[in-house]
């Protein structure tokens, strides 16, 4: 619940009238403002976060720039989305094995600090880090771990439902999958999070566009053998790489700020 309060701006000058008038409303809104204070608590306006365009960028780059980035920032700095497109990696989550690599092939492995297994990131995958200070999004202080996943996975959904597909989540398998078709079950999206005692968060989701799929058959995607994965293209969306990009930071940015 929102209650705005009209701003009479002290510079401007009335007649008597008007002036008694103007300062029996101030008044009464004053103490609407208090009584709804005292019943709701403060709700302080939720922040908008930055979407920061970082292009074709490696991915130690990235990773060293997310930690940096956290480490520095204070209750003041801006949540950031950072969009992002890597060449050929794969990640290894804390969680990992890596007997879950079957053969990398010359493609760099890099241990993160990230939740979950091994994924594979490459050209025409749209990758999207959440700098974000999750004390802030909400007036009690924070917003669960939980729901945080819950509204990353729904701007993928969003995005796919966008270009006529259907997107699902599963039960204790984070990420999105296909819901029907010749691919249903695919896996189409991966997500991976640091979330630090303060609140503060880092690494994020990947939605596969238009790539060369084939790396993801060198390992066990997110430790599963056998995981089919898909991509936008191969399920007939014929969409640019920038345009899904920016639907989904969109999307995620109007989901983590209601």
């Amino acid at each position: 619940m929102v209650i705005r309060v009209a701003y009479i701006p002290e510079v401007i000058q009335f007649g008597p009238v008007l002036q008694t008038e103007i300062g029996r409303l101030k008044l009464n809104a004053n103490l609407v403002a208090r009584r709804a204070r005292a019943h709701f608590g403060t709700l302080a306006a939720m922040p908008i976060p930055n979407i920061i365009q970082r292009g074709l960028e490696p991915y130690e780059t990235s990773f060293s720039a997310m930690r940096a980035f956290t480490a520095a920032r204070t209750a003041d700095t801006p949540d950031e989305l950072w969009v992002v497109e890597h060449p050929p990696v794969f990640t290894l989550g804390l969680g990992a094995a890596p007997s879950h690599i079957h053969d990398a092939h010359d493609v760099p492995v890099v241990q993160t600090d990230r939740g979950g297994e091994v994924t594979y990131h490459g050209p025409g995958q749209a990758v999207i880090y959440l700098l974000m200070d999750l004390r802030r999004s909400r007036p009690e202080g924070r917003l669960f771990a939980r729901e945080f996943v819950r509204k990353i996975e729904q701007a993928v959904i969003d995005t796919l439902a966008a270009y006529n597909l259907k997107g699902e989540r599963k039960a204790g398998a984070p990420g999105i999958y296909m819901a029907d078709g010749a691919w249903q079950g695919a896996k189409i999206a991966a997500l991976g999070l640091k979330i630090r005692a303060n609140g503060c968060t880092y690494h994020g989701v990947s939605l596969n566009v238009a790539m060369n799929l084939t790396p993801f058959s060198w390992i066990n995607p997110c430790g599963y053998e056998g995981l089919a994965t898909v991509d936008m293209k191969t399920l007939g969306a014929d969409a640019g790489m920038q345009e899904v990009q920016l639907a989904l930071a969109h999307n995620l940015r109007n989901l983590l700020t209601t």
